[in-house]
């Protein structure tokens, strides 16, 4: 490979994690304002000042801390070549992510079993809330499970070799920003009372 096309190589590679940067800022301040707009409502009377985040939400939490573990393992694997490894631990990482989901929609029904719902007559603006910062972190997991596979193929196609990883290194960022990100949001519903009163 000639200097020329290796340069020209660093620049695209630089001008997609810029790209991705970009986006996990913005994601960022979306949630930033929904937060802020979390506390600004619990000003209202019909405010539910003890409401119990579902047990569904504090297992997901813990496998989505341990999909961000997984994924460690499989970028270091793949750049140490341990392809075996790499590719074992992309496809536990993968299945975490979708057993993540599937504890997320488990807690959405623990709480309609409160009786609580997203809209309607029995819904109450405190779930609302906690349903609209759950339903929009599931769909940035779900494209994460969409990376995740685009990842894991191009692994199995033998792509990341020879240091050529950035492919890699762009989905498990991506990847590590949506499960900080829930992690963020489960701590700022479990403590969110003591901050705001």
């Amino acid at each position: 490979m000639d200097y020329t096309s290796q340069s020209q190589q660093v620049k695209i590679a630089r001008s997609k994690k810029m790209m991705l940067w970009f986006g996990i800022v913005s994601l960022s301040m979306m949630f930033g304002g929904l937060t802020s707009a979390y506390i600004v409502s619990s000003e209202r009377k019909d405010w539910l000042h003890d409401f119990q985040l579902p047990q569904a939400f504090y297992i997901s939490t813990a496998i989505i801390i341990l999909s961000s573990l997984s994924m460690l393992v499989a970028k270091w694997a793949i750049s140490k070549e341990k392809n075996a490894l790499g590719t074992l631990a992309l496809v536990v990482t993968t299945f975490l992510g979708v057993g993540f989901v599937v504890f997320q929609f488990v807690g959405f029904g623990e709480i309609v079993q409160e009786g609580y719902f997203f809209t309607g007559s029995q819904s109450n603006v405190t779930t609302s809330f906690i349903y609209a910062f759950v339903i929009s972190h599931v769909v940035h997991v779900a494209a994460g499970i969409l990376v995740l596979l685009v990842v894991l193929v191009q692994q199995l196609r033998g792509k990341y070799s020879n240091g050529k990883t950035l492919g890699l290194e762009l989905g498990a960022t991506f990847w590590h920003f949506v499960d900080i990100l829930w992690i963020y949001l489960f701590l700022f519903f479990m403590f969110a009372g003591d901050l705001i009163h």
